[in-house]
């Protein structure tokens, strides 16, 4: 699903500056009784067209739960705070696992 969002933005001209995957969370409240989602974090630069489309694509996928769209004024392309809190959580996961094994 998320390659056929990429090359959405990527044949209308767009540009992805940053793909970061966050994994499966605990969701704050349950959506369609689903108390867990995949979460991604997709920064683009496109043009309003293509994000009406992607807005549009994204409206009728059932597998969307939520989506956020932010328009920022220059592109974001370093790891987000939450990237860097799922990376510390991996780091130390591999450490415990190290030490038990």
């Amino acid at each position: 699903m998320l390659e056929r969002y990429k090359g959405m933005i990527v044949a209308g001209g767009g540009k992805i500056h940053r793909v970061e995957d966050w994994g499966r969370r605990q969701m704050a409240y349950q959506i369609n009784k689903l108390g867990k989602a995949h979460y991604l974090c997709v920064n683009i630069e496109a043009d309003q067209a293509v994000m009406a489309e992607l807005e549009h694509a994204f409206k009728f996928n059932d597998a969307v739960l939520r989506h956020l769209t932010v328009l920022k004024k220059k592109a974001d392309s370093g790891p987000s705070s939450m990237m860097k809190q799922v990376e510390r959580e991996e780091a130390r996961k591999a450490q415990q696992a190290e030490f038990a094994g």
